[in-house]
């Protein structure tokens, strides 16, 4: 047996999912997790999700602008169902709910606010500073500090200017979200925001876990797919708690903002 794909996930697929029928996809090796090799990693399934809830309620005059993942346990590479509803209906504004269930048993729950479009360009402004474009800077190996096959799957360039719990990095994935299908620049690259993360980490996860229990992202504007940029910053207090917040970046310029709030512990000595 493959330690690193013990669950023989596929690896020859170009694409994190498989659909399997209308509401299920079978997750392949490149959707694996960081933290342990029988789990997805949340970045595509964060991708998933928000593909099925903008194709459930595909209403052109509205637009995702923030989307909560309350990840409710380990999320097993396994078949995944998705399963989407409106909560509160409306005209201008509108509350929708997405489900991730493995085995009938929910693991992901997401819910997002659309809006109406509106043309604000008058009043625009306040925006973050830009990244650098990601030619200027160094490429990153990931996988020296992360394991799995989602972080295989990405390419990164780092700011070297980065420090433990402070960072900017851009990165881009290698694969398709889903085999055959066509998906949106949005859920492509919110099928990337969970990586942040990993991405400036304060402690080294040989030696303390941090894993996230939720993601919250808002956008102000649609992003477009390919390199998704983070200024991200990690903090950890003193009770176990901490947070990892970021600044979304696309080749355009900031877009938004991501916050994930984590358990930190160290990890327990090996028997």
């Amino acid at each position: 047996m493959d330690a690193t794909n013990p669950l023989g996930l596929d690896e020859e697929s170009g694409s994190y999912y498989r659909r399997i029928d209308d509401d299920t996809y079978m997750p392949t090796l490149h959707a694996q997790g960081a933290w342990q090799a029988h789990e997805q990693h949340m970045a595509p399934v964060a991708g998933l999700i928000a593909h099925c809830m903008e194709t459930f309620n595909g209403r052109e005059d509205m637009q995702l602008s923030r989307i909560t993942f309350d990840i409710l346990g380990m999320i097993p590479a396994a078949p995944s169902t998705v399963e989407c509803r409106t909560i509160r209906p409306g005209r201008t504004i509108e509350l929708d709910e997405g489900v991730l269930s493995v085995d009938g048993k929910p693991v992901v729950r997401a819910r997002g606010w659309r809006l109406s479009r509106q043309d604000t360009t008058d009043v625009a402004g306040g925006f973050p500073e830009a990244l650098p474009p990601p030619d200027a800077l160094e490429p990153w190996r990931g996988s020296t500090l992360w394991g799995g096959g989602y972080i295989r799957s990405l390419e990164f360039r780092r700011d070297p200017g980065s420090v433990p719990g402070a960072g900017r990095l851009w990165l881009r994935s290698t694969k398709t979200l889903i085999e055959d299908t066509d998906v949106s620049d949005m859920a492509a690259f919110v099928g990337l925001v969970d990586t942040a993360n990993g991405v400036a980490t304060r402690a080294h996860p040989d030696e303390w876990m941090f894993p996230n229990l939720d993601l919250t992202i808002h956008l102000w504007r649609a992003p477009l797919a390919g390199w998704a940029g983070f200024d991200t910053t990690v903090t950890f207090g003193e009770s176990g708690v901490g947070l990892t917040s970021s600044t979304l970046h696309d080749i355009r310029g900031p877009l938004g903002r991501a916050e994930q709030i984590l358990t930190v512990r160290e990890v327990p000595p090996r028997a």
